[in-house]
């Protein structure tokens, strides 16, 4: 089993990423929490850093206008804090050419239905789940996917189902599956370090 340094990209709430840290500080989980980079100073998941003492950043284009720039600044904080995996959990930004580059193969996305259906570019949150409700799915479900230099089209990890109920409105289903993904971010990160999953 190995341990692994793990960085986390978050815009929003965070919660996936609580689940790490939780599963972390339970010893469920062989890793060690390295920094958090939100690109919005109101992120939830900044007070959740805070809570477990993990380092926290807010890094955006309001900050850095220049994308070479922010991309340097993101790169250079992930290496400063030895992150070996990236996880982007809700992080509504590409990644510039430099990160993408040093971390190709280790950085992980966790995406809210069963890709390549309902990926790219506008699907993300509540957008993805109303186009499922929309198309009368029976199933959706969660990816988890490598990161190249487009939305959603890296290769696939681990993905699990979830079914969608006839009486499902956007917002029970989206939070029946949000609330699924916290055990399966951990499960995956599991594989990894017991090396069921090889990147």
């Amino acid at each position: 089993m190995k341990n692994i340094n793990l960085g986390f990209l978050v815009s929003h709430g965070g919660s996936n990423m609580q689940a790490v840290l939780e599963a972390i500080s339970k010893g469920k989980l062989n890793a060690n929490p390295c920094v958090l980079i939100s690109n919005n100073s109101n992120s939830q998941a900044i007070e959740k850093a805070k809570y477990f003492g993990l380092p926290y950043y807010h890094i955006s284009q309001k900050i850095y206008p220049d994308i070479d720039e922010l991309d340097e600044i993101i790169l250079n904080t992930l290496k400063k804090h030895s992150v070996e995996y990236l996880l982007l959990l809700g992080y509504m930004k590409k990644l510039g050419n430099k990160t993408l580059q040093e971390y190709a193969g280790r950085i992980l996305n966790i995406h809210p239905a069963l890709l390549p259906k309902y990926g790219g570019v506008g699907m993300y949150g509540k957008n993805v789940h109303e186009a499922v409700l929309k198309n009368k799915e029976k199933i959706t479900g969660i990816t988890i996917h490598l990161v190249d230099n487009d939305y959603d089209t890296g290769k696939i990890i681990n993905q699990c189902t979830v079914n969608v109920l006839d009486n499902d409105t956007v917002d029970t289903l989206s939070q029946r599956v949000l609330s699924k993904e916290h055990d399966f971010i951990v499960e995956t990160l599991v594989k990894i370090t017991n090396n069921e999953i090889i990147l």
